[in-house]
């Protein structure tokens, strides 16, 4: 069987596996964007509890291997009578990382906004949470774009080490077949293929997202 020939014959299991990855960083990448908003607000306007719970939380994600934190959920958790399934364990896992990382973002983003339009919305009788909400938030994860749309790639990609605790994905999928077969060169050469293929059609669809909603007379972060 040569390489054609091989990569028709395991194709359709790897695009099950594909459906699954693309199922866990969107799922993954929903729940951190909560969560970094959150964090991000939470460290740069809440009071000093919140804000050192904010900065905490970022430490520890950012300076905590991702795989280490899988494993706390998928395999320590038990000991506690709470037991994920992979997939679930594999959101959490990849979500509360990223919303690390996602906050981060979002805190520059809303410190790159003059302080003079929190002041002038003041100055006019806006609440401080209407003014976040309604003129420093959005301004701010239109500004975000750029430096975000890494980290949708980066999740996408670190999907892969959902594997590690029997995730479905495609990672996991390509390393069954391999098993099987011991074409492992030909097979990880497709799963990488097919990750590009992802990566690019993501970086596409961002791009076209950013000059849509370009705040105009305003640059944006890089």
């Amino acid at each position: 069987m040569n390489f054609f020939e091989l990569t028709y014959d395991i194709l359709p299991a790897l695009l099950k596996g594909t459906v699954v990855t693309l199922e866990l960083t969107a799922c993954s990448i929903s729940l951190g964007f909560v969560l970094g908003i959150a964090l991000a607000l939470g460290r740069l306007y809440g009071n000093r509890p919140i804000s050192a719970f904010s900065s905490g939380y970022i430490q520890f994600f950012r300076g905590t291997p991702l795989l280490v934190q899988l494993f706390i959920l998928y395999y320590g958790l038990p000991r506690y009578d709470i037991r994920l399934s992979s997939f679930v364990a594999g959101i959490l896992g990849l979500g509360l990382n990223s919303a690390a990382y996602q906050a981060e973002y979002f805190r520059g983003a809303i410190q790159s906004i003059s302080r003079g339009q929190m002041m002038a919305a003041r100055a006019i009788g806006m609440s401080r949470f209407k003014t976040i909400m309604n003129i420093i938030l959005p301004q701010a994860l239109r500004i975000v774009i750029p430096s975000w749309s890494n980290e949708l790639i980066y999740t996408l990609k670190y999907s892969s080490v959902a594997y590690m605790i029997a995730a479905p994905e495609l990672m996991a999928q390509g390393k069954f077949i391999a098993a099987e077969n011991f074409r492992y060169f030909e097979v990880f050469l497709v799963v990488a293929f097919i990750y590009l293929v992802a990566v690019l059609i993501v970086s596409r669809a961002l791009n076209v997202v950013e000059k849509r909603v370009r705040i105009p007379g305003l640059q944006m972060a890089q």
